[in-house]
């Protein structure tokens, strides 16, 4: 079912920005620490990676700012939202 593979992908996205946010805080108390500074490198590459596949088959995950561009017609009334499913 389509909805599976929508929520499988959205699950990645919420995954690979939790793994980013963590690396983010840590390397906010260990900003020399080449390793941590490295994962968190690899995180960000897999979740615009995972972002970009998102929007590119489901559409946009924010309505501004960090969204992108929109196709037409306007995308970001078509549901489900990310939060909806």
């Amino acid at each position: 079912m389509d909805d599976d593979r929508q929520r499988a992908l959205l699950l990645k996205v919420q995954e690979m920005e939790f793994v980013a946010v963590e690396l983010n805080l840590y390397l906010d108390t260990h900003p020399c620490d080449a390793d941590a500074i490295n994962d968190y490198n690899c995180a960000v590459k897999e979740l615009r990676k995972y972002k970009e596949k998102y929007e590119s088959e489901y559409g946009p995950l924010l309505n501004f700012g960090f969204g992108g561009f929109s196709r037409k017609p306007w995308q970001w009334i078509e549901s489900p939202w990310p939060w909806e499913l």
